[in-house]
């Protein structure tokens, strides 16, 4: 993958991710949300976040030591 199909990536990643949190908040907020839709979604989240910081790292480039 090329540097710039790497930051399309991040841009779709982020998009998604904030997608997600926005509908975490809404539904925490409701009298009664479902507790296991709680916990897939946040997991998913997680799981965004660590494919965005694993591809971050890609983009930066090997500095000898």
């Amino acid at each position: 993958m090329d540097a710039s199909e790497v930051r399309e990536k991040l841009e779709q990643l982020s998009r998604e991710h904030r997608e997600l949190d926005t509908l975490i908040h809404e539904k925490s907020v409701l009298a009664q949300p479902d507790e296991l839709e709680m916990q897939r979604l946040k997991k998913r989240k997680l799981n965004l976040k660590d494919q965005i910081s694993s591809l971050e790292t890609s983009l930066v480039p090997d500095i000898p030591a």
